[in-house]
């Protein structure tokens, strides 16, 4: 695969590029907390190969505190105890809706969610997951690349 950059959205279609961050804005102003929500990002980026939104919210995961042992065990956070019950919920909630066509949205998995957030938090969840998604379906159809840091030498 190559990573020439396909075309530039935010160049093309600024209105409703400009839409999508309103949204984006919209769902931080919820009472989601941020740091879950970057987890969420995170793993629905992981799941759909975004490589630039991937990147960029690790680097905004970490600007807030989140730890890189977190960051390195997401997508193993069913094994893992780093997660809490509510991350988790939000976690298999955003696997689900992020498999949608074939997960079909399982009652266990919304029953998990119910048992952790409120009925706006998981409307507010959902459309996070769905913009996520939208983000990086953009990305990767767009072949947006990522920054580039120095590889640090081994020491």
């Amino acid at each position: 695969m190559t990573n020439t950059p396909r075309f530039a959205p935010f160049q093309l279609v600024p209105e409703v590029t400009k839409a999508m961050l309103a949204v984006e804005t919209a769902i931080n102003a919820t009472s989601l907390e941020h740091s879950l929500a970057e987890l969420v990002r995170l793993r629905a980026s992981q799941i759909n190969g975004c490589a630039f939104c991937i990147y960029m919210h690790v680097v905004d995961a970490r600007q807030h505190g989140e730890t890189d042992l977190r960051i390195q065990m997401l997508d193993a956070w069913r094994e893992s105890p780093l997660y809490t019950d509510r991350e988790r919920a939000a976690l298999a909630w955003t696997e689900s809706l992020t498999f949608i066509a074939t997960t079909r949205a399982p009652d266990s998995d919304y029953a998990l969610v119910k048992a952790q957030f409120s009925d706006a938090e998981i409307a507010a969840l959902s459309l996070l997951i769905g913009q996520i998604n939208s983000w990086n379906r953009l990305q990767v159809a767009a072949r947006t690349g990522h920054a580039v840091q120095p590889a640090a030498s081994a020491a």
